[in-house]
């Protein structure tokens, strides 16, 4: 009889105690992690409030290692009023692009718009006093040139994305439609050579409508040719003709010259008998 009331108690305390756990909420049983994952569509988040971000990968080992310190860092980001969030690389290639990840695992904080890279120890309590004792402000913070919002990283974060759609592209011909690893390479080598000579077709295009004046020259510069000859025959008149002009005035300068002198002798012979006369009247 003993027994048998034993049993019943049992059998009712479990599911009493399991009620207790559900309404006591997730804090009864260990709290809950808040890492927020992001994407390319949703890192402008970033841009507003305090912000603890974490790129990883899933394959890397000290990626791995990192994880429960991080979870545990997360717990207290309510606390510490700051959001803790992730990055996988192998999913968001622009991300990576953008934020110039080159090591893994890679820690930014992000404080109303302005980056700055993480070098501290990675442990939970390191975390925690990097945010407490605000300890970001002696970390120079990611040059507006180089930042996350700049066209430059822009850029870099499609060519990122270009990258992975290629990726994406190569494994889709090779494992789904069985193209050969070299036929699909042969696919991006005319793809790239199309794409080029499109571009290059373009650009042409453009510098042409911008300096339309080149195009027209070369006629004009044909015409210029055809009279050059003709040009050199009319110069060469003309100097011909100047230089004879020039001997005629100097023929006729000699010509005047002569006959000023003759005109000089004469009124001196004149002259003379008119001398002697005045001469002969005064004796």
């Amino acid at each position: 009889m003993a027994a048998s009331v034993r049993r019943c108690a049992v059998a009712w305390l479990v599911p009493a105690a399991g009620l207790l756990a559900l309404l006591a909420g997730p804090g009864a049983l260990g709290r809950r992690s808040e890492v927020k994952a992001l994407t390319d569509g949703t890192w402008r988040e970033l841009l507003q409030g305090e912000w603890m971000i974490e790129f990883y990968a899933p394959w890397c080992p000290a990626c791995q290692n990192l994880q429960p310190e991080w979870e545990k860092f997360a717990e207290w980001g309510e606390d510490l009023e700051v959001n803790i969030a992730k990055v996988d690389v192998t999913e968001q290639p622009g991300l990576s692009g953008r934020f110039v990840i080159t090591a893994l695992p890679t820690i930014y904080h992000c404080k109303d718009g302005e980056f700055r890279r993480y070098q501290g120890q990675r442990t939970k309590n390191d975390f925690i006093n990097f945010i407490s004792d605000q300890e970001w402000k002696s970390v120079e913070p990611v040059s507006s040139w180089f930042g996350p919002c700049s066209v430059l990283m822009s850029s870099m974060s499609a060519l990122f994305q270009l990258s992975m759609w290629i990726r994406h592209c190569h494994n889709y011909f090779t494992e789904n439609v069985g193209i050969p690893v070299w036929g699909s390479y042969a696919i991006f080598a005319l793809a790239t050579l199309f794409s080029g000579l499109i571009l290059g077709l373009i650009m042409v295009f453009l510098a042409d409508c911008l300096c339309p004046s080149k195009r027209h020259r070369p006629q004009q510069h044909h015409y210029q040719k055809k009279l050059a000859p003709e040009s050199a025959r009319l110069l060469k008149k003309l100097d011909e003709e100047q230089e004879a002009d020039e001997e005629d005035l100097s023929d006729d300068e000699a010509e005047d010259k002569e006959v000023a002198d003759r005109n000089s002798s004469t009124n001196a012979v004149r002259q003379r008998p008119v001398n002697l006369a005045a001469a002969t009247d005064k004796s």
